[in-house]
């Protein structure tokens, strides 16, 4: 059965939730037991929720797009990549130059990026080869 758009940009939504909830779990957990820096805590928070995130858009928010996975995981690397890239470099940025906690600031980066790397995975990353 064919996925409708709403469809996948619910299930987007539900596995992107899970996923950060797992990245920034871990990143603000290990920030406030001051077993890392920011910085440092957020690339293993993305560590961790990567897996969550890749499988579970695969099996269910793109389970109609015909990438293969030898096709779509590394687009799909590539584009979380980036959106991580962009997340740590709005971090480091809000973090030097405003007085707001790591807790808020990521909070907030992480749903700016999401939209991106929905956009990016839906219409690139999980797309089959025409």
């Amino acid at each position: 059965m064919r996925q409708t758009h709403t469809q996948s940009i619910s299930w987007f939504t539900v596995i992107g939730i899970i996923a950060a909830a797992v990245h920034y779990m871990i990143a603000v957990g290990l920030e406030w037991s001051y077993l890392l820096p920011p910085t440092q805590a957020n690339i293993i928070g993305f560590l961790t929720a990567f897996p969550v995130s890749y499988f579970g858009h695969r099996k269910l928010s793109f389970s109609s797009q015909s990438a293969t996975h030898k096709q779509a995981f590394p687009r799909f690397l590539a584009v979380a990549v980036a959106g991580f890239i962009a997340n740590q470099s709005l971090v480091i940025g809000a973090l030097r130059f405003t007085q707001l906690p790591f807790w808020l600031v990521l909070g907030f980066v992480m749903v700016v990026i999401a939209v991106s790397t929905y956009l990016l995975s839906r219409y690139w990353a999980f797309k089959g080869v025409l």
